[in-house]
């Protein structure tokens, strides 16, 4: 069982007190993005309020406390992935940022025609069109590995990619569709004795699932703070020392450089390298609360929860008349995100009636759509729990589905 005490985290979250549609919110859109407790929204105004100024550039007081509170959430960051140094972790706007810096920075410069960039069948866009276009830049060709019948990775056809002159593995931790949980570890450490690098992206799982980055094994790893109680506009990638030295940055001007001639031009080490200009304080700095706020929780304990809430979800929305769900329908391996088709209704209606109930989903491809094309659909309707979520959220979730039946006269 786990530790967690719902109710008193739910008291940390104050947009849970509001109503929608004159019914309590049920917010179940957490894939897209999660709310914020008190203490983050607090720790971005109280820097406005008090410490605001900008960092690394001036031997004032405010500007030494901005500096002071922006790097310690570099560490908080840092211990939150378990790296092994602060250093290793780039402040980025989010998990798309940080996947086209290795894609443009790292990998660009040294991909060549007939080198292949494994990718797989249920990666988000962020994790693809950058591949695709380093791929259509260098004249690399992309690989996609396949997806097994209960929609987890075929690892004989990943073995079969690796041999093809594999230099780089990007894939995603955890699906934002299906809720396939990757065995990241493994393919990393096969990826790694192939001769390839390996960048994981960590947007859905790393707000749901503890991350080791060092245990992982990978090159690189990206994460938006925005899905992990985090302000929009943050986010991180973490790497290991000798890759971020490789890597080339794709912003130049001030606080990224050591020295500037009339001519050229020396960088700064990483992480800094990487952070031209004034970058987004409050954020990077409400961000780390975050991290903290995750950390104090501790993460094994949301994760026992999330699967115990996850167990009852599929359970739930699986005896729904007329469901499809697009996922595993066990709860091993897997996150609490319900991707699901309702016969006859499109998800676009399925999410407006919800509405009325105080029911938050979403509607459409998630940036999906090949995904979603191999799954012949157009779209899916999506909910996705955390851990303020609870039984009940997802009761109301079915009795609003109840009410999309009648209203479209779905058969029985």
């Amino acid at each position: 069982m786990s530790s967690l005490d719902v109710a008193a985290i739910r008291r940390d979250f104050p947009i849970l007190a509001r109503e929608v549609s004159g019914r309590p919110l049920v917010y179940l859109d957490n894939p897209a993005t999660s709310q914020k407790p008190r203490a983050v929204i607090e720790a971005l105004t109280r820097f406005y309020e008090s410490s605001n100024a900008n960092v690394h550039r001036g031997l004032h007081r405010l500007s030494e406390e901005a500096t002071a509170q922006y790097e310690a959430a570099r560490a908080a960051v840092a211990s939150f992935l378990n790296a092994a140094s602060p250093e290793e972790v780039v402040f980025t706007a989010n998990t798309t940022a940080g996947i086209n810096l290795v894609a443009q920075g790292w990998a660009r410069p040294r991909l060549k025609e007939g080198d292949t960039i494994i990718l797989t069948e249920m990666e988000h866009h962020s994790n693809l069109v950058p591949w695709q276009v380093a791929a259509q830049r260098t004249g690399a060709r992309l690989r996609f590995v396949r997806l097994t019948d209960d929609f987890r990775l075929d690892l004989e056809d990943f073995g079969a990619a690796l041999r093809e002159n594999a230099k780089i593995v990007a894939l995603t931790h955890a699906s934002n569709v299906l809720g396939t949980v990757n065995p990241v570890a493994e393919i990393c450490r096969l990826a790694r004795e192939a001769g390839a690098v390996s960048v994981v992206d960590g947007a859905q799982a790393a707000p749901h699932l503890p991350v080791d980055v060092q245990t992982i094994g990978c090159d690189f790893y990206a994460l938006s703070g925005h899905k992990a109680c985090g302000p929009t506009g943050s986010g991180a990638l973490w790497g290991k020392a000798e890759r971020l030295e490789e890597t080339e940055p794709l912003h130049f001007g001030g606080s990224m450089i050591s020295r500037v001639r009339w001519d050229s031009s020396e960088w700064s080490p990483p992480p800094h390298k990487f952070e031209a200009g004034t970058p987004n304080i409050g954020e990077a700095i409400a961000f780390g609360e975050a991290m903290r706020y995750l950390t104090t929780l501790g993460m094994e304990n949301l994760e026992s929860y999330e699967r115990e809430l996850t167990e009852y979800g599929l359970r739930a929305v699986v005896e729904v008349p007329g469901i499809t769900l697009h996922g595993p329908h066990d709860a091993a391996d897997r996150l609490g995100v319900f991707s699901f088709s309702l016969e006859g209704v499109h998800p676009h209606d399925i999410s407006q009636i919800v509405d009325e109930y105080g029911v938050a989903i979403r509607a459409g491809h998630h940036c999906c759509e090949p995904l979603h094309r191999k799954l012949g659909i157009p779209g899916s309707a999506r909910a996705g729990i955390y851990l303020y979520n609870t039984r009940e959220d997802l009761d109301t979730l079915v009795e609003a589905l109840g009410r999309v039946r009648q209203v479209f006269a779905v058969a029985r």
